[in-house]
């Protein structure tokens, strides 16, 4: 099973155990991710937003390192205009544990309380 997640305006298809770089997070310990959508085993593709809502990815973060400069470098011809610039994002590693479909259903329990209830009521 994988899963599509966002994190950080930019989209990863992430499965159990996988370990990623994603823009920073301010988070520690464990995160967790609403997914976009949800390939099972068997090919099933889950992509309603209510089913998905239940669902969750949860993963572990596991530190922050900065990534290579990016240099920027302007320049106009013939104008003396020159302009230099450099940029480091900065990366959270994170490696995913469970990936978790969620769905409501009907307990025993709640059904056999909502008998009772009936019951009580016809006495």
């Amino acid at each position: 099973m994988y899963a599509i997640i966002r994190a950080g305006g930019k989209q990863s298809k992430v499965s159990e155990g996988d370990v990623l770089d994603v823009e920073r997070l301010k988070e520690t310990g464990e995160v967790v991710f609403t997914p976009l959508l949800i390939v099972k085993k068997d090919g099933t593709v889950i992509s309603d937003a209510k089913k998905l809502e239940k669902a969750k990815v949860t993963a572990e973060v596991l530190g922050e390192h900065r990534g290579d400069k990016v240099d920027v470098f302007k320049y106009k011809n013939k104008t003396g205009y020159r302009r230099r610039a450099g940029h480091r994002q900065t990366y959270t590693t994170i490696r995913v544990k469970k990936i978790t479909l969620t769905s409501k259903k009907k307990t025993a329990s709640k059904a056999a309380g909502k008998d009772k209830v009936a019951a009580a009521e016809e006495n």
